[in-house]
Order: structure tokens, then C-alpha cells, then sequence
């Protein structure tokens, strides 16, 4: 069923979209546009908390989603078991559960949310495209990236808890 619905996807290919596609996969290609926005972000003072809560969220998605989950399931990606479409970026070398594309973006996304809403919108929408893009190359099945949605917003909601937890003991240890 999710090859069926991965192949109804190579159906909306379009000259003008495709190069807008890959586009957005090649700045969600290791996480690199996050990482350097996370890193921009930390660099300002008025900003440093939120890059530094994104760089630690995406670290644990790394090793979670990438180092774990991907190792652990093994499942093979979509264009290793349909070899009749062709691929139009190259052939990625990682298995294909969960979506680091998408559970890096969302993690990254999630976190500029939480402290600044209408970027943070902004920040979802691209993770959105980037994980879309994912599928529309046919490199990931659907449930891969459900499962980086969910593992990349659990994983920075997890680290907001925390460090609001800290930020709340260090509170009460000044006091």
C-alpha cells in the first residue's frame, strides 16, 4: 500500500517542481541548513537558548533516529525494493526507518517553535516540504516519515522539558 501511494506520487512529478524538491532535500541532506540555522541562532545573544536547544534536540535525534532506530529496524528503502523508478538524487546508503531528514526538521522546527511561534510555523512548513520531498524522490516510505515526525517533535519536546526543569531547579537553588 505505501509503494502504491509512493507511486501515485511519481505521478504529480513536474519539470518545474522537481529541481524545488531536490532543492529542499539538499538542505535537509544531514541536517546541514538546520545545523548552520541552529548555529546562527546560538551565535545571538537574544536567540542563543532556542539554537542551543535545537542543536541538543537534533543531537539526540541523530542518535536516536540515525545511530538506533535506522540500525536496529533495517527496513530497506523504498527504491531498493521498486529498482523500476528512477532515482533523480543519489542512491542514499542508510536504511530507510525513521526519516532523518524529517526527524531532524521537525526536531529543529519543533524547538523554534516553542520560543518563537511564527517562525516556528515558518519552521514546520519547510520541515514539511523537506520531509515531503523525502517521498516524491522515492526515497522513504510514508511511515518513515510519520515515524521522523514523531521522533524528531518528541525528541525537542523531551529536551524543552529539561531544560525547563533545569532552568526551574537553578530558580529555586538562587532562591
Amino acid at each position: 500500500m505505501e509503494l502504491q501511494f509512493l507511486h501515485m506520487i511519481q505521478g504529480w512529478h513536474q519539470d518545474w517542481l522537481t529541481p524545488i524538491m531536490i532543492f529542499f532535500t539538499t538542505i535537509g541532506e544531514h541536517g546541514i541548513g538546520w545545523i548552520l540555522l541552529s548555529i546562527v541562532l546560538a551565535a545571538i545573544p537574544k536567540t542563543r537558548k532556542c539554537g542551543i536547544t535545537m542543536m541538543a534536540a537534533m543531537a539526540v535525534t541523530f542518535v536516536l533516529g540515525n545511530v538506533l532506530l535506522k540500525n536496529l529496524i533495517a527496513r530497506p528503502r523504498p527504491c531498493a525494493v521498486d529498482t523500476s523508478v528512477k532515482l533523480l538524487i543519489p542512491y542514499p546508503s542508510e536504511y530507510s526507518f525513521p526519516s532523518g531528514h524529517t526527524s531532524n526538521g521537525f526536531s529543529a522546527a519543533v524547538t523554534i517553535f516553542a520560543y518563537y511561534r511564527k517562525a516556528g510555523i515558518l519552521a514546520i512548513l519547510v520541515a514539511g516540504i523537506i520531509a515531503f520531498s523525502r517521498m516524491y524522490l522515492f526515497v522513504h516510505y510514508p511511515t518513515d516519515i510519520l515515524g521522523g515526525i514523531l521522533l524528531g517533535t518528541a525528541d525537542a519536546c523531551l529536551i524543552l522539558f529539561c531544560i525547563r526543569k533545569w532552568e526551574g531547579h537553578k530558580t529555586k537553588e538562587k532562591n
